[in-house]
């Protein structure tokens, strides 16, 4: 497996166009219009989601660059000291690195400010953007094959990835040790199949279970769902930094913490529901059987007052007699 195509899609003297932008513009605006549609399924106003997304895009974006750079980057002359260097290269995000939990942070501080301005359903609007996280998220790791990013170890697997010296990561630069028949795991793919097939469900699930589904459920399948590919995915990264001695790193951490907590808040929202259920078909039956009491009860009644009614006039003739 190879990109069929160059990093750089248009040259134009000093001027680019990466294949690396346009997927990724592609993602956020094809993620946000599943948003809007979400939102205005929900009977609100779609357009809402293209005006916050500026807002919350220019933080997220500061974001996954800053926490590839100082957490996610390799420790080395490769790695953060090359940042640190010449920290120009902070700023030159269109050559990649940048990740997905940083622009969770940056972002998701700014989506709650702008929720809270503008005094929105925040639960409704989380759900649309899970829902659209999830197809952004799939289409992104094609500018990573393209940009050659987002690999894992050498495998002798058929849909293995060839990597271009330049972008290897020691010490798979060594063509001595790794020469260029080694392949490599597409991680990048795994991810994309994996995001692919959580917004399949959950665009299911959305309809499918659509009135029983609670405001902020969506999310929290999100919340589920993805981290949970990613966690397994981050054994094999070759570009990250992971704690002395162990094979983890800070999205273990993280990952683990989202898909825990997800589970839980999501259980104890419909852990009560079998029991509203059952006394909510207990008070319709008492309510019935009070009926049929309350019906059976009435003619009783009438027959009763008729009859003293006719003992009434019987003596009234009597004493007139």
């Amino acid at each position: 497996m190879y990109p069929p195509v160059g990093p750089i899609a248009i040259q134009l003297g000093p001027l680019a166009l990466r294949w690396y932008g346009l997927t990724m513009t592609t993602a956020i605006f094809l993620g946000a219009f599943i948003a809007s549609r979400y939102i205005a399924r929900r009977g609100q106003n779609g357009g809402t989601i293209w005006d916050m997304l500026m807002w919350v895009l220019i933080p997220a974006i500061v974001g996954a660059r800053l926490y590839y750079v100082f957490i996610q980057s390799p420790r080395g002359p490769d790695g953060l000291e090359r940042y640190l260097t010449h920290p120009i290269e902070i700023l030159e995000v269109w050559n990649g690195g940048i990740h997905i939990y940083g622009a969770f942070i940056f972002g998701g501080l700014a989506l709650l400010l702008y929720m809270r301005w503008h005094k929105l359903p925040p639960f409704i609007y989380l759900d649309a953007i899970g829902l659209g996280l999830l197809l952004g998220q799939a289409i992104g790791r094609i500018g990573n094959f393209i940009n050659q990013e987002l690999y894992g170890p050498p495998t002798t697997l058929p849909w293995g990835l060839r990597i271009d010296a330049d972008h290897r990561v020691p010490p798979y630069n060594d063509l001595n040790r790794y020469p260029d028949s080694v392949r490599f795991q597409p991680l990048f793919l795994y991810e994309l199949l994996w995001d692919a097939l959580g917004f399949a469900v959950l665009f299911w699930i959305s309809r499918r279970f659509e009135k029983r589904l609670r405001d902020g459920d969506l999310f929290l399948l999100y919340l589920i769902w993805a981290p949970l590919g990613r966690f397994f995915i981050e054994f094999m990264r070759t570009d990250s930094w992971f704690f002395p001695g162990t094979p983890f790193n800070v999205v273990h951490l993280l990952t683990a913490a989202a898909v825990i907590g997800a589970s839980i808040a999501l259980y104890l929202r419909h852990r009560a529901e079998p029991e509203q259920q059952v006394q909510g078909a207990e008070t319709k039956n008492a309510e019935q059987n009070s009926e049929v009491e309350s019906s059976e009860e009435a003619p009783a009644e009438e027959e009763q007052t008729s009859v003293e009614a006719s003992e009434g006039s019987r003596l009234q003739l009597e004493s007139q007699g």
